[in-house]
């Protein structure tokens, strides 16, 4: 009886030796919590338990991650529905069509659909759909080099405010405003000259006080 009811769960996923363990063993606790005295057949009392073991078995841990669970419980109805609606319509039903004839909203499918995407992470390690000789991991994930443009920027703030005045309004004009030495000096008044030696000291400056 435990065989044929683990029987029914294979093919999901789940090598069929953990399924009939599972099921072995709420067929013990099944014997030990069956009363004789009620005067119901043992199987009565024995299939609900192994089967509610078996659904467990598949709740609690055969999701790559933790999803609730009436998203869990959601995803399966929506599989057999999804089964007899294209069967019936001759079409894979939309997430209205889902929906009505489970009586849940739209959003409750929806959440359910991403959900099921947790059941089986594929491996990085796995090589990328349409690329037989690359790894997925190869084509995801990268160093972000706006992290470091934050980085540089908290770290020169502090910096930029030890200059004086002068230098930090020279180096706004430089590099926010482009504008050439000369239009520099026409603005502060300064030679070409004098602004070319403030550039170079204020940048020599802060590059000596950036940590290596």
């Amino acid at each position: 009886m435990a065989s044929r009811l683990a029987r029914r769960y294979a093919g999901r996923g789940e090598p069929y030796d953990d399924l009939t363990q599972v099921a072995a063993l709420a067929l013990v606790k099944a014997v030990d919590g069956f009363d004789v005295r009620r005067g119901v057949p043992f199987s009565c009392y024995a299939v609900p338990t192994i089967l509610g073991a078996l659904r467990r078995h598949f709740r609690d841990t055969t999701w790559a991650m933790r999803v609730p669970r009436r998203a869990q419980e959601l995803n399966s109805r929506m599989r057999v529905a999804t089964g007899d609606l294209t069967q019936r319509q001759g079409h894979h039903p939309t997430a209205a069509e889902l929906a009505d004839h489970l009586d849940v909203s739209i959003d409750d499918v929806v959440v359910a659909l991403t959900a099921s995407q947790a059941y089986r992470l594929p491996s990085l390690n796995e090589p990328h759909l349409g690329a037989d000789h690359v790894e997925t991991i190869e084509l995801i994930g990268a160093a972000d080099p706006g992290y470091t443009r934050v980085d540089d920027h908290l770290t020169l703030l502090p910096l930029l405010a030890d200059l004086p005045l002068r230098e930090r309004r020279i180096l706004t004009m430089w590099f926010y405003r482009h504008m050439t030495q000369t239009q520099i000096a026409t603005e502060v008044g300064l030679s070409q000259m004098h602004v070319s030696r403030l550039l170079k000291r204020s940048l020599a400056q802060l590059r000596a006080a950036l940590p290596s």
